[in-house]
């Protein structure tokens, strides 16, 4: 016994019994080493705390945290609940290409690879939109999928290169009623993960029970940023009307940029409670319908809670005709140098030229959506394996990061 330490594993063989103060123990007659630790583990009062070990070492963070061990089993059951109502709804769960020959769906950076027996760069997927929406035309009229996106973007407390997304598509439905579906999905996830629809999230009090609120995304832009966007056309005079705004250095690249970051400093960081931003601009939703009373707006929304993006949702663009026409815009965009605009796909187009019924589709982020479930202040808090600077393992186990 004096050679074992804490983190052994052993097997023993005996006959139960309680004792005085009635607990259930084993008088062992035989046993033996399974397992032996190498290392020592945490101290058991005071855990694990080192935030960059815990993340790199989850193996040891989910044995020396119980809470984590918790985040994760509720990051399952919130999981587990969406597919069961989506299921429960008639959808098909599907798969679809993770390396894909033209990446598309979302505005973002890829990552490349490249095949060697086919002699052609894939990249990594950003969305499985368009691969969906394929499967719409081919008579799948109510699919989802849960699954990873990559993006070659920055890392953050709110961004991973590799995250988990669902996205479901219902043929003869529109952003209205992803609307219903989307706040079902985000609810049932709660009761699951919560047990109810009530929680805290670092000390902000959400409530997905009450009544959630709606606001056009230029009316929002005026109620928050105090200005009124709206018929500025161009950056130069978008930039005139933004002047008095504190907004981050390099915001003014492009006139969506700009508004975007009039949105996102100003909008964003007032919605706490569960809120519908709709009507978004054509020129930031090339894959979506616009409104019939006004096209340059589309008929989109995203909810926001506790400040933070948890879904995109919307009726979806199924004029082929208009859909090259803004894919043809966004080639422009690439070209003067955005390199997160969307690219041409002439596949899609081919499928949509074949015909695809009105479509409503939604996107959740099941990181973010666990994130405030858990009340966790960072995405890396709700993946098991977080993106981290590579470390230099030294001989004798020690490590430093490079």
């Amino acid at each position: 016994l004096r050679l074992m330490d804490v983190g052994d594993f052993v097997g023993v063989v005996g006959t139960p019994f309680r004792t005085r103060t009635e607990e259930i123990t084993l008088r062992v007659k035989e046993w033996v080493v399974l397992a032996k630790a190498l290392r020592a583990l945490p101290e058991k009062w005071h855990g694990l705390k080192d935030v960059e070990t815990r993340y790199r070492q989850r193996y040891v963070d989910l044995i020396a945290n119980p809470q984590v061990r918790e985040t994760f089993e509720a990051r399952t059951a919130a999981t587990r609940a969406m597919r069961n109502l989506l299921d429960g709804r008639g959808f098909v769960e599907v798969e679809t290409p993770m390396m894909q020959p033209i990446p598309g769906g979302a505005a973002a950076r890829p990552f490349v690879t490249h095949h060697n027996v086919l002699g052609i760069d894939l990249y990594l997927r950003i969305a499985p939109e368009l691969y969906l929406k394929r499967l719409v035309v081919g008579g799948l009229e109510r699919v989802y999928e849960i699954n990873r996106n990559f993006r070659n973007e920055g890392v953050s407390s709110r961004h991973n290169p590799e995250f988990t997304m669902l996205e479901a598509y219902q043929a003869y439905a529109d952003y209205r009623a992803m609307m219903e579906l989307a706040k079902d999905l985000i609810c049932a996830a709660a009761e699951a993960a919560c047990g109810g629809l009530r929680f805290t999230y670092q000390e902000k009090e959400i409530d997905l029970g009450a009544p959630w609120t709606e606001i056009a995304y230029w009316d929002a832009i005026e109620k928050y940023a105090k200005v009124d966007l709206r018929k500025a056309e161009t950056l130069e005079e978008t930039s005139k009307l933004c002047k008095g705004l504190e907004l981050p250095a390099g915001s003014d690249c492009s006139l969506m940029s700009l508004v975007d970051a009039v949105f996102e400093h100003y909008v964003q960081s007032n919605l706490v409670q569960p809120t519908f931003v709709t009507d978004y601009p054509t020129e930031v939703s090339p894959l979506a319908k616009s409104r019939a009373d006004d096209p340059s707006l589309t008929e989109r929304f995203e909810i926001f809670a506790a400040n933070q993006e948890l879904a995109n949702a919307f009726s979806e663009l199924n004029d082929p005709l208009e859909q090259r026409r803004r894919f043809e815009q966004q080639v422009e965009a690439r070209a003067a140098g955005d390199e997160e605009a969307h690219r041409l796909d002439e596949d899609f187009l081919r499928a949509l030229e074949y015909g695809m019924p009105p479509t409503g589709g939604l996107g959740i982020g099941i990181d973010r959506l666990v994130m405030l479930l858990t009340d966790s202040p960072s995405i890396r808090d709700v993946i098991f394996f977080p993106h981290m600077r590579p470390e230099r393992i030294h001989e004798g186990g020690e490590a430093q990061d490079e």
